[in-house]
Parts: C-alpha cells; sequence; structure tokens
C-alpha cells in the first residue's frame, strides 16, 4: 500500500506540475517582480546610499545588513586608497568623537584614544596624505556655526567630509528644559543654510542622535532621556529638511546609528555612548558611502552606481535585439502562411481536406527560437547582477542555514527513486545522480556562506574535485570503450562546456578565468582528449587480451602524471605557457595567471579531501591533494558494491545532475549577487520566501539554458566535417575579433 500511495503521489504531482508549466510561472514571477522593483525604485528613489544611512538590520549579533544593498568592510589600505588627500572633519560632541577615534582605526588599527576629551583631536597620515579631525563643539550654537561658516568662504580650502551631531550636551546642562529645545531648533535653524551651502561642495553629515539606557545613566545625566532625544531628533530632520525650499536638501542625514543603538545600547558602559563595536559598524558606513563609488568593490553594492556599458554589451545587446525581432517577423509569416493553409472542409460530404501535409521545425526557426530566448534570459542576468534593479544582501553563515536545506534535499531524493536501466558500477544513471546532490550541496554551501567555516569548506573540496574526477572518468570511457577521436565529439564537447560562459563573459563583463569550473573542466577534456589521441591510440578493442596495448597504456598515463606533477610544483613555467597570448586572454584574472595556476593545482588528480589535521585552509589545500583518493574510491565501493544500491537511483538528484553545469554557472548572477559575494533579494523583507521564489526562477532558466545549448549545438556543430571546418573557421574569426575588441577595451579603462 505504502509503494503504491507513494507511485500515486508522484504520478499526480508530475501530472499537475511539468517543467514547462513550472518555466510559464517563472516568467510571470520575473515580470511581475521586475515591475513591482521598478515601480518601488519611482517611489521610493533609485539612491541606495538613503538605505544604507537610514535603515537596515543585525544579521546574528554583530553584522550589519543594509536594506536592499551589500555592505563593504574596508581594510586600512583599502581606506588609505580611497582618502589620498582627503580631509575629513567630525564635529560635535563626545559621541561625535567616539565616531571619529572607530573611523581613523579603519586607516590607522594602532590609532590609540587618547588625549583630553574636550579638546580638538587631529589625526593625519603623511604618507597617503590623509587627515581626519575632530573638532570638540558639544552644542549647536554661535561656535559651531562660526566654525561651519569659515568653510563655506571660497578662500578657505574645504573638508571633503563633514559629519556633524550634537544634542546631548544641550539637555544636560540645561536640564532637559523646554526652553533649551526650542533655543536648539532656532540655533540649528541658522546653521541650516551653512550647512546646504558647504554641501554643494563637500559630502554633509549630520548624526542624529542615539538612543540612551536609563537605567545605566548617571545622576548628572538622568535628564537625557529617550523622550528628549527623539524631540531634538525631530527638531533637527524637520529644519534640516526644509532649508531649501525649491529642491531636496543636500544634507544627508545619519540616522542609522539610532537603529545600531537601539540593539545594543544595552552593552553601554555608561548607558550614553555606544559599545565599541557598534561605533565600529557606523563608521563603516561612513566608509561605505564616500567610498564605494570611488573603489567600486564588488561586495559593496551600496551608493555604487550601475557601471556603464561596454562596447562587447553594447554590441551583444543589438545582437539579441536583432534575434528577437527576427524571431518575431519569421513567427508572424509562418503563421498567416499555416493559417492559409489550415484544412478546408467541403460542402458536400462534410469532410476536411488538408492542403499541406505538417513539416518539421527548420533549423532557422530553432536557431532564431533560441537566440530569442538565450536574448531575454541575458537580459534577466544583467538586470540582476548590473543594472541594480533588484536588490543585494551580504551573505551570513549559521549552521542551521547550511545543515537544515541539506536534510531537505535529502528526504527530497530519497522520496523520489527509480530503478536504473543497468546496473554496472558508475552507470549513467548513478553519475547523474552524483552530480545532482552534489551541485545542490554545493549551491547550499555557497548561498548560506559556508566557506567560513572550514570543515564545511575541506568537503565541498571534495565535491568538486569528484566532480572534475568523474568528468575526466567520462570522457576516457567515452574514448576507451568507442574510439571516437573525431573532430564532431570534440567541437560538441567544447560548445556544451564554454557556450553559455562565453556568452556570459560578453553580457556580464567578466573573464573567462572568473568562471574558474568551466576552464578546469575544458582543460581536463582536452588532456584526456590528447592524451589518447596521440600515437599510437589504445582503445578497448585494441587492448582486449594483449598487455602490450595495456602496458602502453599505462605508459601514457605514467607520462602524463609526470607532466602534471613538473607544471604543479613549477609555478614558473605553468605561468610562461598559460601567459602566452591567446591563451593569457582566457586564463588571466586581475592581470595574471595565478588564480588559474591555484585552481589547477588544487584539483591537479581530479580529487580532493577534507584533511582533519589541519587548522587553516592554507595547510588544508596543500594536504588534501596527496590523499584524497582514498575518499571517492570509498564513495564508489559504497555506492557499488551492495547489488540494491546499483539497481536504484534517485531520480530527483539525477534530473538536477543533467543541468549541473549550467546550475554551477547561472548560480553566479541570478542566484547568488554581486558575483557570487551577495545573495539576489527579489522580496524585500522575507528572507525564506526569498530564497524559494529565487531558487524557482533559477532552476527553470538553468533547465532552459540547458535545452538552448543542446538545441544551438546540433545546429552550430554539423556532422558533415566540410560544413564543419566551415563554421570552425568563422567561430576561430569571431573569437579573434572577441579578443581584439577585448584587448581594446581593456586599454581604455586604464
Amino acid at each position: 500500500m505504502a509503494a503504491l500511495a507513494y507511485t500515486l503521489g508522484k504520478r499526480e504531482i508530475n501530472h499537475y506540475f511539468s517543467v514547462r508549466s513550472a518555466k510559464v510561472l517563472a516568467l510571470a514571477a520575473v515580470l511581475l517582480l521586475a515591475g513591482c522593483h521598478l515601480a518601488s525604485r519611482r517611489y521610493r528613489g533609485n539612491d541606495s546610499c538613503e538605505y544604507l544611512l537610514s535603515s537596515g538590520r543585525f544579521l546574528g549579533e554583530k553584522v550589519w545588513q543594509p536594506h536592499s544593498c551589500m555592505m563593504h568592510k574596508y581594510k586600512y589600505n583599502e581606506a588609505k586608497n580611497c582618502l589620498v588627500d582627503k580631509h575629513i572633519a567630525f564635529i560635535g560632541d563626545s559621541r561625535i568623537r567616539q565616531l571619529f577615534y572607530s573611523f581613523v582605526k579603519i586607516i590607522n588599527p594602532q590609532f590609540k584614544e587618547e588625549g583630553n576629551k574636550h579638546e580638538n583631536i587631529p589625526f593625519e597620515d603623511k604618507i597617503a596624505s590623509v587627515k581626519v579631525d575632530f573638532l570638540w563643539h558639544p552644542e549647536v550654537n554661535g561656535s559651531m556655526k562660526q566654525c561651519i561658516k569659515v568653510w563655506t568662504e571660497d578662500s578657505v580650502a574645504k573638508p571633503h567630509v563633514v559629519v556633524a551631531g550634537a544634542a546631548t550636551w544641550s539637555i544636560k546642562i540645561h536640564n532637559g528644559s523646554n526652553e533649551a529645545l526650542s533655543q536648539y531648533k532656532m540655533n540649528i535653524t541658522s546653521i541650516a543654510p551653512l550647512l546646504e551651502k558647504l554641501a554643494k561642495t563637500s559630502d554633509v553629515y549630520w548624526v542624529l542622535q542615539d538612543p540612551v539606557y536609563e537605567d545605566l545613566l548617571s545622576e548628572n545625566r538622568k535628564m537625557i532621556t529617550n523622550e528628549k532625544i527623539d524631540a531634538y531628533n525631530e527638531a533637527a530632520v524637520s529644519v534640516l529638511n526644509s532649508s531649501t525650499r525649491n529642491s531636496k536638501s543636500h544634507v544627508k542625514m545619519f540616522s542609522v546609528s539610532k537603529l545600531i543603538a537601539q540593539e545594543t545600547i544595552m552593552e553601554s558602559l555608561d548607558g550614553l555612548h555606544l559599545p565599541e563595536s557598534s561605533r565600529e559598524t557606523s563608521a563603516m558606513i561612513l566608509m561605505n558611502v564616500y567610498c564605494n563609488k570611488i573603489l567600486k568593490p564588488v561586495d559593496g553594492s551600496c551608493c555604487q552606481p550601475r557601471p556603464p556599458l561596454t562596447l562587447m554589451q553594447k554590441l551583444a545587446a543589438c545582437f539579441f535585439t536583432l534575434s528577437i525581432v527576427g524571431y518575431l517577423i519569421f513567427y508572424i509569416i509562418h503563421r498567416n502562411a499555416h493559417r492559409k493553409n489550415k484544412p478546408c472542409t467541403d460542402l458536400e460530404s462534410g469532410e476536411e481536406k488538408k492542403n499541406i501535409i505538417n513539416t518539421p521545425v527548420s533549423p532557422l526557426e530553432i536557431l532564431l527560437q533560441s537566440l530569442c530566448k538565450l536574448g531575454l534570459i541575458m537580459a534577466y542576468f544583467y538586470m540582476c547582477d548590473r543594472a541594480n534593479l533588484f536588490m543585494k544582501e551580504n551573505k551570513f553563515y549559521t549552521h542551521s542555514t547550511f545543515f537544515i536545506p541539506i536534510i531537505y534535499i535529502l528526504v527530497l531524493g530519497v522520496f523520489y527513486n527509480e530503478n536504473t536501466k543497468e546496473t554496472k558500477v558508475l552507470n549513467r544513471e548513478q553519475t547523474d545522480e552524483w552530480k545532482g546532490w552534489m551541485q545542490l550541496v554545493i549551491l547550499i554551501y555557497h548561498i548560506s556562506g559556508a566557506s567560513t567555516f572550514l570543515p564545511v569548506y575541506m568537503h565541498v573540496r571534495v565535491l568538486v574535485a569528484a566532480y572534475l574526477f568523474q568528468t575526466g572518468y567520462g570522457h576516457f570511457s567515452y574514448f576507451w570503450i568507442k574510439g571516437d577521436f573525431g573532430i564532431h565529439r570534440v567541437c560538441q564537447v567544447l560548445f556544451r562546456l564554454n557556450f553559455l560562459v562565453v556568452v556570459l563573459c560578453i553580457v556580464m563583463d567578466r573573464p573567462y578565468q572568473f568562471y574558474y569550473f568551466v576552464p578546469l573542466v575544458t582543460v581536463w577534456f582536452m588532456v584526456i582528449y590528447v592524451t589518447l589521441a596521440l600515437w599510437p591510440q589504445i582503445i578497448q578493442k585494441k587492448a582486449n587480451g594483449s598487455c602490450f596495448w595495456h602496458f602502453g597504456l599505462l605508459l601514457k598515463l605514467a607520462f602524463l602524471l609526470l607532466c602534471i606533477c613538473f607544471l604543479a610544483y613549477s609555478q614558473g613555467a605553468f605561468e610562461k605557457i598559460f601567459s602566452l597570448w591567446p591563451l593569457s586572454k582566457c586564463f588571466e584574472l586581475k592581470g595574471n595567471v595565478y588564480e588559474w595556476w591555484f585552481r589547477w593545482r588544487l584539483d591537479r588528480y581530479t580529487y580532493s579531501i577534507w584533511a582533519s589535521s589541519c587548522k587553516n585552509k592554507a595547510e588544508c589545500n596543500e594536504l588534501h591533494p596527496s590523499v584524497s583518493v582514498v575518499q571517492i574510491l570509498a564513495f564508489i565501493l559504497i555506492r557499488n558494491i551492495p547489488g540494491y544500491a546499483r539497481s536504484v537511483y534517485s531520480s530527483f538528484f539525477a534530473w538536477f545532475g543533467k543541468i549541473s553545469l549550467e546550475l554551477f554557472t547561472c548560480q553566479y548572477h541570478i542566484w547568488l549577487a554581486a558575483d557570487t559575494r551577495g545573495i539576489l533579494v527579489l522580496i524585500p523583507g522575507n528572507p525564506m520566501l526569498n530564497i524559494i521564489v529565487s531558487t524557482f526562477i533559477f532552476v527553470c532558466v538553468a533547465h532552459e539554458i540547458s535545452q538552448i545549448t543542446n538545441d544551438l549545438a546540433q545546429i552550430i556543430i554539423p556532422k558533415d566535417n566540410s560544413s564543419l571546418l566551415k563554421r570552425l573557421a568563422c567561430i576561430a574569426a569571431f573569437f579573434c575579433g572577441l579578443l581584439i575588441l577585448s584587448s581594446i577595451q581593456d586599454k581604455s579603462r586604464y
């Protein structure tokens, strides 16, 4: 009964929810979400700086997540690079002084908080020519006004950034009187025009007052209540926001510190001043506001404008637009022709007469339809990770965000199981299943940010290398059994592996090596092909019953192993080979091939292992290539020794295994964000629902791209060798043009 219910349940699900209906639903979701985000941008504005300065939440205890964008954690060398020849001024009371200290410590972590508290404090880094000053003005009065007024004069050098704020001192010395609040409002009204004038040439931020923890306040500070602080903040906001009648105020409100303080003020030592971790967060927000638009870090999307379109991106947009228009014209013409050839009814007999027999879909229609779909999908890629239409957020690792989804997919994988068509070791269904569950684990590893947890990182290294092992095993088995070393087979494999990545390199303006896994798989395929194709070609038919041929194969493999070891331990020779043009254009990342050498060397035997004896990533990465073959062989034995285990497989995992390469590549831009550094946010404010919806769309897109690639491979890579050679010549010319355009583009950037 249980088996019957299980079978009927699967059939019911498959009947009402097919892949085609899922894709239609995904398309509708994309259009709806894009419309909602576009309307939200128009209503709330398109300035992510406003979100950074005014909203956010804590992930865990100390990680601050701004609303809708990613915040970069600046290191001291990055901060100095951004602030070269800059002058930053902090004006205000003891809370502003705290913010000043935290800001300076980003530039110089060794800077100490010392000196008279009620005086000006200078800081200067002469090497980087960075100057940061704290000016003690605890009240909004004539003294603060005069300081600001001097900077508004044309002949005086102005700070590039001004951070000001004060109120608690006024509340304290005037015992929280209403008259003091009225005077504060009058004083800030007189200062507002000066701040507005200064804001036209400098970045000016007014820091709203943080709440206090009233139970910890000393007796001489008991009058500083949260009610009074709110009143002073309201006065500052109402005056500064209305300081210009005809346009929006240029003075930016730094109100996010209030939200930070609400969560952390209980950790304060005196109830008034924030704990160090909280003011460090506020200082990092200030650094992001100013520096993101200058340094443009990948994982700092807040305050970053949309990158300008490159020449290749413009050409790609034109090509896909023409493809979409061409397909629509073809479809309209074909539909009209179909209507003319519709069956007509004989009036005498009442029978239908067919004027034309249904013809198969032409290659031209398949080509145009595939390019049309691909163009729309690439538009979605661009909107997700380049156009700033959708939101992005930072990753934050917890054990639950990694292990709970792992358990969930394991249950689903066990639920969907079927009998295999064959029971040999590493049969096709089994390898698809293996690729599928490994790919799902890798995806969860990426979106959960689990690379920060070393044991998980090392286990995933095993999975990546096991995938490479499977790829190598599959290609070796094909050449060994079939003996097909023809150019058609090679071109088909290379096209299927690289088509999506090449398109993404153009559309997303990224180097080929950025999608490192595809270069790895491609290079190892070519290594296996060349090794087996070179004379003498040794295949199963020749080697049957002959030790001589088996010995020859072993010699080939031994020579290959020797070459791999040499290149792995000779970085200079490796870099010389891959630094040659045009190889350098494919394997360089950030101007050198070191990253490619590291990736290639890490999985040079196509496997890796979690080494329990190592204590850090560097040590683990050195140990695992030497011993991890045990892990992969152990899994193969456990999966295949029991006869029952070979006779069943998980169709759920196998389905994902068939599109594993597309899943791995697509995740960079339409599931993750900021080139895998963050998470794509389609539905803000609800992380769980957002993951469900974005995952659903992501899987549908990956499946569609897999079908598009297969369709195009049949058209672009014909079986006829003469036609294939002509097309290869065209493809070679295309890539030469692409490399030339890439070189011109790189020169124009610098």
